[in-house]
């Protein structure tokens, strides 16, 4: 999707104040964030590297110990704990080293160790992900780690459409898919919209 121009001069406004900006897209699940951090990544390319929060679930095994496997993506199914860190960690990053974060991979819905690596010469990190305006437990640390946290706004319907194309592709029954939407994924948008005033940007993507 193409960005607007005053999205990415905002950015390269930021990126020219600084050596290091970290850039938060939050919404709802199946609101496009990937699509958007992709987008970025290609409209200043060798500027970004995309870290996002998805990388930070629990593994199945640990989620199955928990008695949460149900309900898989709620704010306590991931480790919010070392997501702050890593932010942190990206905030101060030496000079001398590289910073390796998680990736989720979905095909085998499962997080993977060490799967992406931020070079310190890196300008602009974005991570993207549904809790970074949360304000319980450690989620309420991550919004002072970013410079800004943009917002992606999306008919619901569609969204909610694009949810259970996702889930059916990953291996779901279409009526499995939709119960999940009803019963798992929209109690934690209702969650997430209620943050939306404490972002820096709305972006309406379609």
């Amino acid at each position: 999707m193409p960005l607007p121009a005053e999205h990415l001069a905002r950015l390269q406004a930021l990126i020219a104040r600084q050596p290091r900006i970290l850039l938060g897209l939050v919404g709802p699940p199946g609101c496009g964030k990937s699509t958007v951090a992709e987008a970025l990544a290609m409209a200043l390319p060798a500027q970004v590297q995309v870290v996002p929060m998805d990388g930070f679930h629990l593994a199945r095994s640990e989620l199955v110990r928990l008695g949460r496997a149900h309900r898989k993506g709620a704010p306590d199914t991931f480790d919010s704990a070392g997501y702050a860190a890593l932010l942190q960690r990206l905030r101060t990053q030496r000079a001398d080293e590289i910073v390796y974060a998680p990736e989720f991979k979905r095909d085998i819905e499962e997080p993977i160790a060490g799967a992406i690596g931020v070079r310190p010469e890196t300008p602009l990190v974005v991570t993207e992900g549904n809790y970074l305006l949360l304000r319980d437990g450690h989620w309420a640390r991550v919004r002072a780690l970013l410079d800004e946290v943009w917002f992606i706004d999306v008919d619901d319907a569609l969204r909610q459409e694009r949810l259970i194309e996702r889930h059916v592709r990953f291996g779901r029954t279409p009526d499995e898919a939709r119960a999940w939407v009803r019963d798992t994924d929209e109690p934690n948008a209702r969650l997430i919209a209620a943050c939306r005033d404490q972002a820096d940007v709305i972006l309406h993507h379609s």
